[in-house]
């Protein structure tokens, strides 16, 4: 028997438009799915049931307004939809904790992006689990479980958007929001078996908030499918009064869900698996999914082609000096600073010793330097790499309190291939196209030029088309509630 679950983000919103179940009935299923099993993944920090069933009692209501004025075609693509938000993000009077023991507040305000989702005819069943301040690249905050990828529950769902990955993966939520600041999005997305996109610089707005120095973070969706993440980032996408950064616009009457669906045409394709940010052996699953992805894209009638990697390790201390900076501008009091963790204290006080000309070197070195590798691969429409330089890692594995260098050294053995696209703003999606012999996932990255996701989107639909995913799932997909 199908379950509300087993339908994808757009079936599930044209099921709700059709009458064939409400809003509510959806979130009234994926809560009893995540009390059931949302601490065995680690998913959420915070539930906030009542807001969800508000919401979707309003999003019924919507929809019978329109049926009744002959308009359901005008409802938004993901109305009614359950779409979690990461606890970096704020949701007014929901609790949330930036994954830290020393932040605790509840916010009366909505981020830009939540007023978005929530235009959308969203419905939020609870904040998704994040590490400290998103800072590592698992997740494994004091102030919930770990997040674990549900393919094997000894292992990480990567981070920092760990727990929104978790829960999209076991089937808590058909889709979630995310953001990405060095892989952020991507890194969840391969140990859990998703598709991860990091839009472009300035297509979605971190509003109110200004954009941080360096410009690194971007908030995109994770989706069991592509055209999941397109119609979610169609509805996270625009400006806030006062950006400084602002991505053009899409011609008239485009959406990434229209590119979803079309054929990408015949791309040239530059690949290269050699690690970007550190020296480190990539494993031979990753490269084996790499070798696979490349091949695919080849019978798809695409021209594969080795490229050299565009930057070497030259861009790491520039990115250092602005990620410990970063870190310095969480917001933690002086008496908690004590609650932290030692990796972020580590971060802080190597961020304490940048002096601002040095920061302000450091990022425009960054520019520089990222603008010369665009030029570079410019006479390509899309990169290829691995995602990730290891299968999902054990819990613990790269978590190293008492040694926090040491920890960073771990993250970036385990994902030199995605921080470069942070830097340069280009727009980046993980897709699972290999599983291992041990059933674990394995994502590749394609990655498009500046302020081009639609390539990649239509790009990864294609592979989508031609190598389905979506009826893959973990042991425990099928437990929890019936619907």
């Amino acid at each position: 028997m199908t379950g509300l679950h087993d339908l994808t983000a757009l079936q599930q919103a044209r099921a709700i438009a059709a009458g064939e179940f409400t809003s509510v009935q959806l979130a009234e299923h994926y809560l009893r799915r995540s009390d059931a099993l949302g601490e065995q993944v680690g998913a959420f920090v915070t539930m906030c049931a009542d807001l969800a069933l508000e919401q979707a009692r309003a999003a019924d209501d919507r929809v019978r307004q329109a049926r009744q004025q002959d308009a359901l075609d005008g409802l938004p693509a993901l109305h009614g939809v359950v779409v979690p938000i990461k606890d970096l993000h704020l949701l007014a009077g929901v609790r949330c904790r930036f994954g830290s023991a020393a932040v605790d507040v509840v916010p009366q305000v909505d981020d830009h992006v939540v007023t978005r989702l929530k235009a959308a005819g969203a419905v939020m069943t609870g904040k998704t689990s994040t590490p400290e301040f998103g800072l590592p690249c698992y997740t494994e905050p004091e102030v919930a479980p770990p997040a674990r990828t549900p393919w094997d529950l000894q292992r990480s769902a990567g981070g920092s958007s760990g727990g929104a990955g978790a829960a999209v993966a076991i089937g808590l939520a058909s889709a979630a929001q995310g953001s990405d600041g060095g892989g952020s999005i991507r890194i969840p997305a391969s140990a859990c078996g998703l598709v991860g996109l990091k839009p472009a610089r300035g297509r979605v707005s971190a509003g109110p908030l200004a954009e941080a120095i360096g410009e690194l973070s971007a908030i995109g969706p994770l989706a069991r499918t592509v055209a999941d993440a397109a119609a979610l980032l169609d509805a996270m996408a625009g400006p806030f009064p006062g950006d400084t950064m602002v991505a053009p616009a899409l011609p008239p009457g485009a959406s990434f869900i229209d590119a979803s669906r079309r054929e990408p045409g015949r791309l040239r394709i530059g690949r290269f698996c050699s690690p970007v940010i550190t020296d480190t052996a990539v494993h031979p699953d990753c490269l084996a999914a790499y070798e696979e992805a490349s091949l695919l894209l080849a019978d798809l009638g695409h021209e594969v082609e080795d490229v050299e990697p565009p930057v070497t390790a030259e861009l790491v201390p520039l990115f250092m000096d602005i990620w410990s900076t970063l870190a310095l501008m969480t917001p933690v009091t002086a008496e908690r600073e004590s609650q932290l963790r030692p990796l972020t204290g580590w971060l802080r006080a190597r961020g304490a010793q940048v002096r601002g000309i040095e920061l302000a070197q450091a990022a425009f070195q960054l520019r520089v330097l990222s603008r010369r590798a665009v030029s570079m691969l410019h006479g390509h429409d899309v990169l290829l790499t691995p995602t990730l330089a290891q299968p999902p890692a054990l819990i613990g594995s790269l978590r190293d309190d008492d040694d926090p260098a040491a920890d960073f050294e771990a993250q970036k053995a385990f994902t030199p291939f995605t921080a470069f696209f942070n830097m340069t703003g280009q727009p980046a999606i993980s897709v699972p196209l290999h599983w291992t012999a041990d059933g674990l996932p394995i994502g590749i990255q394609l990655a498009g030029r500046p302020f081009d996701e639609a390539t990649i989107i239509a790009l990864a639909a294609q592979v989508e088309r031609a190598r389905p995913w979506v009826d893959r799932r973990p042991p425990g997909w099928d437990a929890g509630v019936a619907s």
